[in-house]
């Protein structure tokens, strides 16, 4: 892990920390880290993501512990989820401020996701016919 690193935990049994999944946050990604014997990196960039979910059953409640649904604009995987997470509702938090400065720094607005053609130039298309 590198310098930057932002936000750590690992998914859950319960409270404890027992798995060989790692979820972090460094240099404006989030990465998956899974596995023992055959460790796979998962990176997604954080300005990519468009959509936090939080999910925390009554179990979840007692342990502080929940996932959170990530939703990116990537054709590989548009959904993440990070399982058992401690604190979600932080991480939560955390991960949406991160998502916005990541999107500032970069520039990124609306057309980056939507595509080329989209409701907003609709819109000037038709205020240019009259």
């Amino acid at each position: 892990m590198g310098d930057n690193l932002i936000w750590e935990d690992r998914k859950h049994f319960m409270w404890f920390p027992w798995s060989f999944t790692k979820y972090y946050i460094e240099n404006e990604r989030m990465m998956i880290e899974a596995g023992l014997l055959k460790t796979t990196l998962d990176e997604t960039l954080l300005y990519r993501i468009v959509d936090v979910t939080m999910v925390q059953t009554l179990t979840g409640k007692i342990f502080g512990t929940g996932d959170l649904i990530v939703k990116t604009k990537v054709d590989s995987n548009p959904e993440i989820v990070l399982k058992n997470i401690s604190e979600p509702k932080k991480v939560r938090s955390l991960l949406s401020e991160l998502v916005e400065d990541s999107r500032q720094r970069k520039n990124v607005v609306g057309r980056e996701f939507y595509g080329e053609h989209s409701y907003a130039d609709e819109n000037v298309d038709e205020e240019d016919e009259y």
